[in-house]
C-alpha cells in the first residue's frame, strides 16, 4: 500500500558488488580467509555453494564468514551447473582455478537482463595471459597449459568484470601485467586491498593503469567489506519519492559523492555522521518538503554517477517539477523498466539518441538509452513484474510512493543484493502484505 513517507533507520551491510569477488579471492590463499560485515543475500549463498564444490570450508555466522581452501579440488561440470544458476560469478574463478588446478569449467552465465553483458573482454584477457579457451555445449573449459603469465592489456571499456579477472589472475601469474583503462569503482579498490593484504603487489597509477607484480604465492586475508553504496543510494532515493526521512546506518560519504551531490541538485537533503562521536557512520536523507527540481544526469563509470544509481532515482524524479534527462552510458538496455512506471502514472519517454553531454558508444546503434520525464506525476498502484535487481527495487520504491494498492511478482529477484529488505520495510513503517 503505498502513499506513506518512509521514515526511521535501517542498516546496510558489505557491498554486494565486492563480497561475492571477495569470496572468490580466498580460492588464491594458501591460509584461511575472514571476511566480515557480509549481507545476507542470495549471492553470497550461491558462491558459497561454488566454493564449496571446489572443497572450499565455508563456516558462516552472522555477518562473518571463514573460508578454508587448503582442500580444493576439481568439481563436477553438472553440480556447477546447478549451483551457478542465474549469477555471473563464476567467470571470475577462472584465474583463482587456473592457479589452483590448472583449469576452470564456466557455466553458460545468466545475471540481470540489463544489457550485453560479453564475457569476451574476460576471455580476451585470459588467453592474452596465456589461457586457452575450449566452448563445449554446457559452458567453457579454460586451461594453461604453460601457466598464466603477466601481459599489457588494454580494456576498451572499464569493465568491472573484466577488471576483476585481470586482478584475480594476474596476481599469482609470472612477470608484471599492466591493465590500462581499468574500472576503478571503490568495489575495485577494496578487492586490491584484500589482495594486498594476501601478499599481491599491485600499483594504481592515473589514468586507470593498474600494474600487478606477480609474486609466487598468496595467504588468507582477515577484511572488513566497505558498505553497500548502492543499496543505501536505493533508500535515499525511496526517502526522496516518498517525502520520507530515512537514516542508513553504515553509509559512508567519500564512495558517495557523486550521488550525494546529484541528491542534492535534485532538492533531497542529507546529514552525514562520519562516526567521530564513536557512534556508527550514517547518513541521514530526508525529502525537505516544496517542489523537486528537473535535472539532467549522465551515467558513467566511477567517479561518474553509477548506472545502479539511475533506476532508483529516476522514480524520485517523476516527482520532480520540469524535464529531467537521463542518459545511459553503461547498460544499453537499462531503461526498459521505465515502461511499468508510465504504466502507474509517471511520464517518461526513450529515445535512441544521445541526450546527455557526450555521444555514448550506443549513440546510432538503435539502443533506447536515453530518457526525458516530465513531473510531477500522480503515481497509481499496479501490477507489477520485477525485471532485475535494482529495476526491481525503484518499482517498489515506485509502489511505496503510488497512490492505492500494488502488487509485485519476482521479489526473489530483490533478495540478490538487499538483505532482508521486507524487515527494513517493516521497520521503515511501511504498509504491505506478503502473500
Amino acid at each position: 500500500m503505498g502513499g506513506t513517507p518512509l521514515s526511521g533507520e535501517v542498516t546496510v551491510r558489505g557491498a554486494k558488488n565486492l563480497v561475492p569477488k571477495a569470496m572468490v579471492a580466498a580460492l588464491l590463499g594458501s591460509t584461511p580467509s575472514t571476511l566480515r560485515n557480509v549481507p545476507d543475500v542470495v549471492d553470497v549463498d550461491i558462491v558459497s555453494g561454488l566454493l564449496k564444490l571446489h572443497g572450499v570450508t565455508v563456516e558462516r555466522t552472522d555477518g562473518k564468514l571463514v573460508m578454508d581452501p587448503g582442500a580444493v579440488d576439481h568439481a563436477e561440470p553438472t553440480a556447477i551447473n546447478v549451483h551457478a544458476g542465474s549469477s555471473r560469478i563464476p567467470i571470475l574463478m577462472c584465474g583463482p582455478l587456473i592457479h589452483r588446478l590448472g583449469s576452470a569449467f564456466i557455466p553458460d552465465l545468466g545475471g540481470c537482463k540489463i544489457g550485453d553483458r560479453p564475457i569476451d573482454f574476460h576471455l580476451d584477457a585470459l588467453r592474452q595471459m596465456g589461457a586457452k579457451v575450449r566452448k563445449e555445449t554446457d559452458g567453457l573449459y579454460i586451461d594453461a597449459p604453460g601457466g598464466l603469465r603477466g601481459t599489457k592489456i588494454e580494456l576498451s571499456f572499464p569493465s568491472v568484470g573484466a577488471t576483476e579477472q585481470v586482478l584475480m589472475s594476474a596476481v599469482l601469474a609470472e612477470g608484471t601485467t599492466e591493465l590500462r583503462n581499468a574500472a576503478v569503482e571503490p568495489e575495485i579498490i577494496d578487492l586490491i586491498c584484500i589482495l594486498q593484504k594476501m601478499g599481491a603487489q599491485i600499483t594504481v597509477h592515473s589514468n586507470r593503469v593498474v600494474r600487478i607484480e606477480g609474486v609466487d604465492s598468496l595467504t588468507g586475508f582477515d577484511h572488513r567489506a566497505l558498505t553497500d553504496r548502492l543499496e543505501a543510494a536505493s533508500w535515499a532515493c525511496a526517502a526522496l519519492a516518498t517525502k520520507g526521512d530515512i537514516t542508513v546506518i553504515g553509509a559512508e560519504q567519500e564512495p558517495m559523492m557523486t550521488f550525494l551531490n546529484t541528491y542534492r541538485k535534485v532538492g533531497g537533503r542529507f546529514d552525514v555522521n562520519d562516526g567521530g562521536d564513536g557512534s556508527a557512520k550514517s547518513i541521514r536523507f530526508w525529502h525537505p518538503g516544496g517542489p523537486l527540481n528537473a535535472i539532467a544526469i549522465e551515467t558513467d563509470v566511477a567517479p561518474g554517477f553509477q548506472t545502479d544509481w539511475q533506476q532508483p532515482m529516476v522514480v524520485a524524479l517523476t516527482q520532480a517539477e520540469g524535464l529531467s534527462i537521463v542518459h545511459e552510458t553503461v547498460y544499453e538496455n537499462r531503461l526498459g523498466f521505465t515502461e511499468a512506471l508510465n504504466q502507474m502514472g509517471a511520464r517518461i519517454q526513450v529515445y535512441r539518441e544521445c541526450l546527455g553531454g557526450s555521444t555514448c558508444r550506443f549513440g546510432q546503434r538503435n539502443f533506447q538509452h536515453s530518457a526525458v520525464i516530465s513531473g510531477p506525476a500522480h503515481l497509481r498502484g499496479a501490477e507489477l513484474v520485477i525485471p532485475d535487481l535494482r529495476g526491481g527495487f525503484s518499482y517498489l520504491i515506485a509502489a511505496l510512493a503510488a497512490e492505492g494498492e500494488s502488487t509485485l511478482h519476482g521479489l526473489e529477484l530483490i533478495y540478490r543484493g538487499y538483505e532482508n529488505f521486507l524487515d527494513k520495510l517493516t521497520a521503515l513503517n511501511a504498509k504491505y502484505d506478503e502473500l
